[in-house]
C-alpha cells in the first residue's frame, strides 16, 4: 500500500513539477522508474512486477502522453521484476534498473514503429534522462526504502 502511494506521489511531482522545469541538455529525470525500483528492493520480484505494471499504466494515461497505453506498463513491469531480484546489491540493481528502462522503451517503441525514436533521441535525450534519473537516485530510493529491509536476496 504505501509503494503504491509513493508511486503516485512520484508521478505527481513528475507531472506537476519535474516535466515543468526546463533543466540543462533537454533531459529529465524519472521520479516514477526510481519509486518502482525503490518498493521493488524491499518487496520482491512479484510485488515489483505488478506495482511496475500499475504504475506504467499510470504513467501511460496521465496526460501529456503521447504513446500507446501499455507502453510504459510493460517496461516498468519489467523493471519492477529485475529491481525486485536484485543484480548483486541495492546500488547496483538501481543502476541497471536506471540504464534498462529507458533503453527497453526505446526498443519497445521501434518495434512499434514509433517516428518519435530516431537516433538523435536515442544519441542525445535519452543519456541526458540517465544521468538525471542517476543524480536523483539515492535520495528517492531513500525514501522508498525507509524502514523496511531489502526482499531482493530472498
Amino acid at each position: 500500500m504505501i509503494g503504491a502511494l509513493f508511486v503516485v506521489v512520484a508521478l505527481l511531482a513528475q507531472v506537476m513539477l519535474i516535466n515543468r522545469v526546463p533543466l540543462p541538455a533537454g533531459g529529465q529525470p524519472d521520479l516514477v522508474l526510481l519509486a518502482v525500483v525503490g518498493a521493488a528492493l524491499s518487496r520482491g520480484p512479484a510485488a515489483g512486477a505488478v506495482l511496475g505494471f500499475f504504475a506504467g499504466l499510470l504513467v501511460d494515461i496521465v496526460p501529456p502522453t503521447a504513446h500507446l497505453v501499455g507502453h510504459y506498463a510493460f517496461v516498468l513491469a519489467l523493471v519492477g521484476y529485475v529491481a525486485g531480484r536484485g543484480a548483486g546489491g541495492p546500488a547496483t540493481t538501481v543502476v541497471l534498473c536506471v540504464l534498462m528502462a529507458p533503453l527497453l522503451a526505446a526498443g519497445v517503441s521501434g518495434l512499434i514503429s514509433d517516428p518519435r525514436v530516431t537516433v538523435t533521441t536515442l544519441t542525445e535525450q535519452v543519456p541526458v534522462t540517465i544521468v538525471y534519473t542517476l543524480l536523483l537516485s539515492p535520495v528517492v530510493i531513500w525514501l522508498a526504502t525507509r524502514g523496511r529491509r531489502p526482499g531482493y536476496a530472498r
